[in-house]
């Protein structure tokens, strides 16, 4: 009964969370599908110490679709990997509920650190396109992490991260949805450290403008 269950969670998540899904036959087809329920065994398994068992599904799973996640990660309900291929998450990783992935996302350690080795996800965290989440720190609830970033050290809840090495841009909005999907309105860091600096030159201009006229007027 259990894995009819979870085949059930599996392709209702899909079904809520990808726009292009015309029937629900070809939620069969998904990477993401196949890989969770795969990943759901092995994990059974490597709870109960069936190592080599556990790794042997997990990497039949990869040959399959793409997506390498390790027996030993903590996985919970309604994780969602668009596309999916070149994803990693490793032993250590804990993710929560109704979690996006897309392709290329690294959930990785350094290689420096022992026991809990890799990041934790809490709900509802979208880590878009090529993201890397290196080390064992937390993505706190409802945060977001734009294409291309590479996040170093913890991000507090409700916040967005973009850019290399990540930086928090965007913190505690006014309405945050439960399951947001957007991953290209997001803030440039760039952009905002270069307005910063025209702001403190203007700055700077009008002061040494207001000196030099003081100066005037005391001859």
């Amino acid at each position: 009964m259990g894995i009819i269950k979870n085949i059930k969670e599996e392709i209702q998540v899909i079904k809520e969370r990808d726009p292009a899904l015309h029937s629900t036959m070809e939620v069969f087809l998904y990477p993401s599908f196949k890989v969770m329920l795969h990943y759901r065994l092995a994990h059974k398994l490597y709870l109960k110490k069936h190592y080599f068992l556990a790794r042997w599904i997990s990497q039949r799973a990869v040959r399959k679709t793409g997506i390498e996640i390790h027996p030993g990660a903590t996985i919970g309900k309604g994780l969602f990997i668009d596309h999916g291929s070149g994803v990693i998450i490793g032993e250590t990783a804990i993710l929560g509920d109704n979690i996006t992935l897309y392709q290329g996302v690294t959930l990785g350690g350094t290689g420096k650190e022992v026991g809990k080795r890799h990041p934790t996800l809490e709900d509802n965290v979208m880590i878009s396109a090529g993201a890397k989440i290196i080390g064992s720190f937390t993505i706190g609830e409802n945060s977001k992490v734009g294409a291309g970033s590479v996040v170093l050290k913890e991000v507090p809840p409700n916040c967005t991260v973009v850019g290399v090495p990540g930086h928090i841009v965007k913190k505690d909005n006014i309405s945050i949805p439960r399951i947001d999907l957007n991953q290209v309105d997001l803030p440039d860091p760039v952009e905002v450290e270069i307005q910063s600096l025209v702001e403190a030159n203007q700055h700077l201009v009008r002061r040494i403008a207001e000196l030099e006229q003081q100066l005037l007027n005391k001859k």
